[in-house]
């Protein structure tokens, strides 16, 4: 299995043919906690982050209420500032949404808005069929080609399918970890153009700071970044995960399978070295943090691809009566995160390691090339995914499987 990029190595390339001085000048300390101030104030701010992922859970939640409306979902994915479109005033009263930053980047999508516009429609389409198709379905029960619910044999779990099998509230969730959540920290506020954009390094060599703020414009970006994985935590700064149903929770997921061990503090270690490389002015240490934070997080979205695929393809092939409810739950998991890989991002290039073109030919031979969708879907088909993504990123299948 590919090793993950340690921190420990990357500072054994940076400073191994360094002289005794640029040793003294790269060595930035990792302080021990997410924690940096100037004159005595936090200049930690990523409150943005914290609203919208408070906004995309009322969503997802909102999505299993069949009493909401088309409308009312919609009105909570673009939400305009002073409507009431959720239970917390704080939300009602921000100008932020959650569509507005779905596939929205500065890397990905700045110069691409056709693709961003198709991304953001498919969140619009999941959303209006939940309504449309699957909450009047409700008390119907599901077949192939007809919406409706299915109960998990041997539990009282309910689970509510459009008619190819899809739980739309679970590639709502699982999309916007990749559409929203990785996207904006991988490729938007780690990224050059806008880490560096203007006088950004000018100014944050100087310590001028935003205007009425305590921190340069360079420090924000860096924050915000932090925000998307971990501002829903009670302590950000000691962060211990599972403090939301997006990226966080299933960072933890993965570094909970022992294959993957670690992988939730190299990210964790990489963003505070990063964030203190930036107020050391030491911009070769944090340009070498976004490359470990870049390859983990894709890494993370992959093995959770691979591992709800190939859990489904486990309840296909049960002996007996299937159930298919845990097998499409799965499979809308699965669903969610392969359609995130067109927003992971391979180190040091300006490329996903799925690209938007491959990542619409797996949702095509999942959902669309077999008229009933999942109900057709065969376990050779999610062995191939699961062998395609697996080799991308240097783990095996069986790893992931876990």
């Amino acid at each position: 299995m590919k090793k993950f990029l340690s921190i420990a190595a990357v500072a054994a390339v940076l400073f191994t043919s360094c002289s005794d001085d640029d040793n003294e000048k790269n060595n930035v300390e990792n302080p021990a906690t997410y924690t940096f101030t100037r004159n005595g104030e936090s200049t930690v701010n990523f409150g943005g982050q914290t609203t919208r992922i408070a906004m995309a859970t009322e969503l997802v939640s909102a999505l299993s209420d069949n009493t909401k409306t088309k409308v009312q979902l919609q009105a909570m994915f673009n939400h305009q500032a002073g409507n009431a479109d959720f239970t917390d005033a704080n939300l009602n009263s921000s100008d932020k949404n959650v569509r507005s930053k779905v596939a929205a980047s500065n890397d990905f999508f700045a110069s691409n808005t056709t693709v961003s516009n198709t991304i953001k429609a498919d969140f619009d389409a999941w959303i209006s069929e939940q309504a449309d198709n699957v909450f009047v379905s409700w008390n119907v029960t599901a077949q192939a080609g007809v919406a409706g619910k299915l109960q998990q044999l041997g539990s009282t779990t309910v689970r509510y399918f459009n008619a190819k099998g899809l739980e739309l509230n679970q590639a709502v969730a699982k999309g916007l970890i990749g559409g929203l959540m990785a996207d904006q920290m991988l490729n938007n506020y780690l990224s050059d153009a806008v880490l560096d954009a203007g006088s950004n390094m000018a100014n944050n060599d100087n310590d001028v700071v935003e205007v009425g703020k305590t921190y340069t414009t360079m420090e924000h970006k860096w924050d915000e970044a932090y925000g998307y994985l971990y501002g829903a935590e009670e302590n950000p700064e000691s962060p211990v995960l599972d403090a939301d149903r997006f990226l966080n929770t299933y960072l933890r997921q993965v570094n909970d399978d022992a294959d993957f061990a670690g992988i939730a503090d190299e990210v964790y270690q990489a963003l505070k070295l990063g964030r203190a490389a930036i107020v050391a002015k030491n911009y070769t240490v944090r340009d070498a943090q976004v490359k470990v934070i870049r390859e983990n997080i894709s890494k993370a979205i992959a093995v959770r691809a691979v591992h709800y695929l190939q859990g489904a393809k486990s309840d296909l092939e049960a002996e007996g009566t299937v159930d298919y409810a845990h097998a499409f739950h799965e499979l809308s998991e699965g669903f969610g995160f392969v359609y995130s890989l067109q927003f992971t991002r391979k180190p040091e290039t300006n490329a996903p390691y799925f690209s938007h073109e491959e990542v619409n030919a797996y949702v095509d031979a999942l959902l669309n090339d077999n008229t009933n969708g999942f109900w057709d879907v065969t376990p050779e088909t999610l062995d191939t995914i699961s062998a395609e993504i697996a080799a991308e990123f240097g783990f095996t299948v069986e790893a992931a499987a876990n």
